[in-house]
């Protein structure tokens, strides 16, 4: 009988979550063997990074899909179903493709779990899972993003053709080291022989490692400021107008309906990622425009309202915070710009906090649905420690709390120094800032 699609998740969750982690690809490795070895039916441009990835990944697939490639794109995690992170030609499985894509290696997982010390993982799951998926479309390119790290994240069982690793900073800091050049050994492991890998500027440190890299396994190395990058960007009306310099040539005049010059960045990673897997030739800069002009990136800095602006974006490490700064005070012009921040009880939240407080006028401490969340009243306690007292409430419930700020953003009470209409920043963590575009009405990305 075939399960449906809530008892399909309900199976998948009921697997090791992804943050527990037990270092080995023997797992995924078999189960792939007896599914066939999908992930080596197509090419696979690989995305690995500590920010940043799953929009330069979405825009890898958008410049892939306009030039007639069939592409598959694995992403994670999800922001409001889980059908997201598998997705074809652009867009998310139909639950019913999903349900079928668990069918396909439910069986084969039973004999993995049985025959291994520790049975498999969600993530190892829903990486088979898709791996199949594009297999049986078939695909002409796979977008895969790792999930964590590189070396032993289960995408790696793939041997990506292009390798791109965006910024390095400080993440998962439990599992991967706390310092960028440990984490950098960590995510080089995606760089494969015979690659060509597209790398985002580095902290000098953190290059050293990934050079070493290129050089021991025989891949071409790209860098952004040497062999490609941003030439320049301006603000443009809901997004931004880029002139990038790609692998074999300049691209000008390019619209990115994206705020924030990380993202411009991202475009960056991504053009020449496609240059590289189509032999560094120079594409059509009518078609890279027309690319460029209809990516999205549900979560990084969505405008979800107006009057008052409503902002989400998923920044959830010191690293993503500071480039959402940075993006918010370049790209609006909101006063007072309350803050509601729901995070994860492992991150470093006192960091985030502080990044936050010079640009948040208040800040509204709540929580999400996980058992992950950090609780309201215990990040309320540490934002009052930041921010003082009389700039943060706490609400527990996300809705009220939205509520909440949309209603300071709304009245601005309280701030003499306002100087445009107040906004309403949601962030924090990706699931927050999931559950929260559903209580706005979006449709899953």
């Amino acid at each position: 009988m075939t399960p449906t699609y809530t008892e399909v998740e309900r199976a998948l969750l009921g697997r090791w979550p992804e943050t527990r982690l037990e270092p080995s690809l023997d797992r995924i490795a078999a189960l792939c063997r007896l599914l066939g070895d999908p992930q080596r039916a197509y090419p696979v441009i690989h995305v690995t990074g500590t920010n940043g990835k799953t929009s330069t990944s979405r825009m890898v697939d958008t410049l892939l899909r306009a030039l007639d490639l069939r592409t598959g794109r694995f992403t994670s995690p999800h922001l409001q179903s889980m059908t997201e992170r598998i997705c074809l030609d652009g867009v998310p499985l139909s639950e019913g493709l999903f349900v079928d894509a668990f069918a396909d290696v439910a069986a084969y997982a039973q004999i993995v779990d049985d025959s291994s010390a520790h049975p498999l993982s969600y993530f190892e799951t829903i990486t088979a899972m898709a791996f199949a998926a594009f297999a049986d479309a078939p695909v002409d390119a796979a977008v895969i993003e790792v999930g964590m790290g590189g070396s032993w994240d289960a995408t790696n069982v793939a041997d990506g053709q292009v390798a791109v690793i965006t910024p390095i900073g400080v993440d998962h800091e439990r599992y991967l080291g706390d310092r960028p050049e440990i984490i950098a050994v960590e995510k080089a492991g995606i760089i494969k022989a015979g690659s060509h890998c597209v790398v985002a500027d580095q902290d000098p440190e953190v290059m050293d490692v990934l050079m070493r890299r290129a050089v021991d396994v025989g891949s071409v190395a790209l860098r952004e400021g040497i062999d490609f990058g941003v030439n320049s960007r301006t603000n443009a009306l809901g997004g931004q107008q880029v002139d990038l310099q790609g692998l074999a040539g300049e691209y000008g005049d390019i619209y990115l309906p994206l705020h924030g010059a990380h993202q411009a960045h991202n475009a960056s990673y991504a053009l020449a990622a496609v240059e590289a897997f189509t032999g560094s030739k120079q594409l059509d800069v009518d078609l890279v425009r027309e690319a460029f002009s209809q990516v999205t990136a549900p979560g990084r800095l969505e405008v979800v309202r107006r009057s008052p602006t409503v902002l989400l974006d998923a920044a959830h490490n010191p690293h993503g915070a500071l480039a959402t700064v940075a993006a918010v005070q370049d790209a609006f012009t909101l006063s007072p710009l309350i803050g509601v921040i729901g995070v994860m009880a492992d991150k470093d939240v006192e960091e985030m906090l502080r990044i936050f407080e010079p640009v948040m006028a208040e800040i509204v401490c709540t929580q999400n649905s996980t058992p992950r969340s950090m609780p309201a009243a215990e990040l309320g306690e540490r934002a009052a420690d930041i921010f003082g007292e009389e700039r943060v409430t706490v609400v527990s419930r996300l809705d009220d709390a939205l509520e909440r700020a949309v209603q300071k953003a709304d009245a601005a009470e309280g701030h003499d120094d306002a100087i445009g209409s107040g906004g309403v920043l949601v962030t924090g963590s990706v699931i927050t800032v999931g559950e929260a575009r559903v209580l706005f009405g979006g449709k899953p990305s």
